[in-house]
């Protein structure tokens, strides 16, 4: 409550002469919280509270100027102490929220695809050296969330001397492929929940602070293997289709074989699958956040359906199998 003050204290400051009034408006997986600050002629701005002891807001304020090709919210005040924020209200309609409110495929397409062509942007605004690199050190331990959060937390086994050998040359394999990738710039979290259809049905994205230099591959996989919605996989392949020939028409680093990309597409997938199963196991256990634990066999299902694909793989699908139980929705899909 007094972070609350302190930020209608702040907001005050800003705009003396005006009233306002301040709404809840979300909360991140994290330790930042967001509200609506709604003034008397119906403009508003978007506040951010991210506690100082706990979130650092420095990555925000770099990547939101380095993004600035493509439609981020504009920065009016920061309050570097404090760790508050004042920026541009990009509104209510997430695609997420759209799509969820409207299961209409042609609808699903057409955000997607506007979303694509968003993605398009970022990627080709990438310079080396101004991101983290998206590190094998730290893609190794998000995949280590797997089975030291998700496994023995939310399907109670631990793995085997045995099992811990398949995981480990899994993991290797996995890297050797993701290592080899093409880089770019890379948002992290390019899901539908964190895109907005702005008013004149442009695309404005947020959260976007974690970005990295890493795998061209990694935010079109974000945005077609949701953790809300799961869509079918002819539907999910056209979208990626779609991606790869405007990737090539603007001379982005793809693979000019859509095989080889849909191959280098799924191989770091099963890393981000790995990843997401974990946190959202760990935001349930660790840090008593339990809204995103319901969609942990959202993304084991995505697991298996990767695994089984790829003879190289097949270890990995079969541990996952074993520990998580049998592969009910065990379809034919694509192989390549």
């Amino acid at each position: 409550m007094q972070r609350e003050n302190n930020l209608m204290n702040w907001v005050q400051t800003l705009y003396p002469k005006q009233s306002f009034q301040i709404k809840f408006a979300a909360a991140d997986a994290d330790h930042r919280k967001y509200y609506r600050a709604i003034f008397e002629d119906n403009s508003s701005i978007i506040l951010m509270d991210a506690p100082p002891e706990k979130v650092n807001i420095d990555p925000y304020i770099y990547v939101q100027n380095l993004f600035q090709a493509i439609q981020v919210p504009e920065i009016y005040h920061i309050n570097q102490e404090d760790g508050f924020m004042a920026l541009q209200d990009f509104g209510d309609d997430s695609f997420i929220n759209l799509m969820l409110n409207n299961d209409s495929r042609e609808l699903h397409r057409e955000l997607l695809l506007k979303a694509v062509s968003e993605l398009i942007k970022l990627q080709q605004i990438s310079q080396e050296n101004k991101l983290p690199i998206y590190s094998k050190e730290k893609l190794n331990e998000e995949m280590d969330l797997f089975v030291t959060w998700c496994i023995p937390k939310y399907y109670h086994c631990e793995l085997d001397k045995k099992q811990t050998d398949i995981w480990q040359q899994a993991k290797d394999k996995l890297l050797s492929e993701i290592l080899n990738h093409a880089n770019v710039y890379v948002h992290r979290d390019y899901i539908i929940r964190n895109l907005m259809l702005l008013p004149d049905q442009s695309v404005g994205v947020i959260d976007f602070q974690d970005a990295v230099w890493g795998s061209i591959c990694y935010d079109i996989v974000s945005l077609t293997r949701d953790a809300f919605i799961s869509w079918d996989e002819e539907f999910t392949l056209d979208i990626v289709i779609r991606y790869w020939q405007q990737a090539k028409e603007k001379n982005l680093p793809v693979h000019p074989s859509f095989d080889d990309f849909y191959k280098s597409y799924e191989w770091m997938g099963i890393q981000r699958h790995l990843k997401v199963a974990g946190i959202f196991t760990r935001l349930k256990y660790r840090d008593n956040k339990d809204k995103y634990i319901s969609e942990v066999p959202r993304f084991i299902q995505y697991l298996k359906q990767t695994t089984r694909r790829y003879s190289e793989l097949h270890p990995l699908y079969r541990l996952i199998v074993e520990l998580t139980g049998e592969d009910k929705e065990l379809q034919q899909g694509f192989s390549f």
